[in-house]
């Protein structure tokens, strides 16, 4: 699963990932922390820049993101699941080579897409009986040095469940689900609707992202995709659930 930076703040998200864990399900997290990185560049007089919800990142601001997010927030998420008697270790996409990535648009700078997962260290971590919590960063798959990229966490928790064969990647945000003009949950929602909701402007930003995001998990094979807020995490009802667009008949 993903959690949102914003989701990350509300105190009723480790007891519902204990939860979780104690049913026995096999998980890895993946963290967001954008408003962190943001607030922390205009500490230092750094005015963030955004494209379609994604952040540009330029080399010097990808000191700032490793510093935030495979610092400071990786490190307090884990601390306060260890104090809620789940194992966890925080690790970075940049760690055993887990997230690979390609800059695939030099506008946006040190951002990389097109993802691949290499998930070994995950299954050594889950064989230890570890719950692995990942920051969204990854290395360069064109750089012969393995420089870093800043990578979107929505993308990055979709690679890492097709890897994994995940029976469900669950994007969680700080709203119940994708919703209408009316502010109504939708429930279910393929590919097909899903796209017009972005092209509309109904769904924009970080929505956007995730619908996005879980158009590659399904693609990439994973059985379920659904976005929702923390309720999502112990309620399999809950939040938007996406399919893919049915195939037409010949």
């Amino acid at each position: 699963m993903k959690i949102g930076g914003r989701a990350q703040g509300d105190p009723r998200l480790i007891a519902q990932l204990a939860a979780a864990v104690g049913r026995g399900e096999s998980l890895v997290v993946v963290h967001g922390g954008g408003d962190e990185v943001s607030a922390l560049q205009r500490r230092l007089g750094i005015e963030p820049q955004f494209r379609g919800g994604r952040r540009v990142t330029s080399a010097e601001d990808l000191e700032l993101v490793r510093m935030v997010l495979s610092g400071a927030t990786n490190k307090r998420l884990v601390a306060q699941l260890l104090s809620a008697n789940v194992r966890a270790v925080g690790i970075s996409g940049e760690d055993a080579g887990l997230l690979l990535a390609h800059v695939t648009d030099p506008d946006f700078g040190r951002v990389g897409g097109a993802m691949t997962a290499q998930p070994a260290l995950l299954a050594h971590l889950w064989s230890g009986g570890f719950i692995p919590v990942v920051s969204p960063l990854g290395r360069d798959a064109d750089d012969p040095q393995g420089g870093g990229l800043n990578v979107n966490g929505d993308d990055a928790a979709a690679a890492i469940a097709a890897a994994i064969g995940a029976d469900e990647l669950l994007l969680v945000a700080d709203v119940p689900g994708v919703l209408t003009d009316a502010g109504e949950i939708i429930a279910t929602l393929d590919s097909v609707a899903a796209q017009a909701l972005v092209a509309s402007g109904v769904a924009k930003g970080g929505m956007a992202a995730k619908l996005e995001a879980g158009a590659l998990a399904l693609r990439g094979g994973v059985r379920r995709v659904r976005i929702g807020d923390l309720t999502a995490i112990t309620d399999a009802s809950a939040g938007t659930r996406l399919s893919p667009s049915p195939v037409p008949a010949a």
